[in-house]
């Protein structure tokens, strides 16, 4: 019993090995390390599409405004991380790299999609390479191109576009929360009410204004904006 427990330990000691029944269980353990990520939800709206997230701070003397989780990718898109925090900042600079380069080199912005698949393909390099580890991490990207686009990229490289989301600790009854509740009519002001709401829901005692952070991306000026928590009524 004890050699069969050391032979099966040996699968996820590298990312690059298939066990027996054909997982790769350190990106199992990645998608894990997201589910215990901090909370973020994605909705796209009529007239655009927003990020909510939970900065989850822990110690009452930490500065709420020094913790940033939504970024500003490009002018049109913006992203959160969930999972390792430290993870996501790597992709999330790589990501502000390849928009600005695509600007330079092209002189047009690029899209959301194409930003998304590039990020993608880096996630999915590194499910192969001996002696790294996946990103314990997923990203949602927001972003208005032809239309509102809300995206969410797997640690290990796929992703899929939605109309509403929740990642993070807590995701399962957010996203109960949101197939009741979304409609495709939905406003951007409407949006991060209905997602302020599910946070106080999902968090209960713990919720607290101080430790959200969003962001949104309007259809008509496509614009990244960060959330004024003073004009959020919940």
């Amino acid at each position: 019993m004890h050699e069969l427990t050391n032979q099966m330990m040996g699968y996820d000691r590298t990312s690059i090995m298939f066990s027996p029944d054909g997982r790769l269980l350190q990106v199992e353990y990645a998608r894990e390390a997201v589910k215990q990520g901090s909370l973020s939800i994605g909705i796209r709206c009529k007239d655009g599409v927003l990020i909510v997230v939970d900065k989850r701070i822990t110690e009452s003397l930490i500065v709420p405004e020094a913790i940033e989780k939504v970024f500003q990718i490009d002018k049109h898109i913006g992203a959160t991380a969930t999972g390792c925090v430290m993870d996501g900042r790597v992709l999330i600079e790589k990501a502000q790299l390849i928009a600005q380069q695509h600007r330079v080199t092209y002189d047009v912005p690029i899209d959301t999609v194409s930003l998304v698949k590039e990020i993608c393909d880096i996630k999915q390099l590194y499910t192969q390479l001996g002696g790294a580890r996946p990103f314990g991490v997923s990203l949602m990207f927001i972003g208005v191109d032809d239309r509102p686009r809300l995206l969410v990229t797997d640690p290990i490289g796929i992703y899929f576009e939605y109309k509403a989301t929740a990642i993070g600790e807590g995701e399962v009854e957010a996203k109960k929360m949101l197939e009741k509740e979304y409609n495709e009519n939905i406003t951007i002001e409407e949006g991060i009410k209905l997602a302020i709401k599910i946070m106080k829901k999902v968090l209960g005692k713990e919720f607290n204004l101080k430790r959200i952070d969003g962001a949104y991306v309007d259809l008509e000026k496509k614009q990244f904006t960060k959330i004024n928590k003073k004009k959020i009524k919940w």
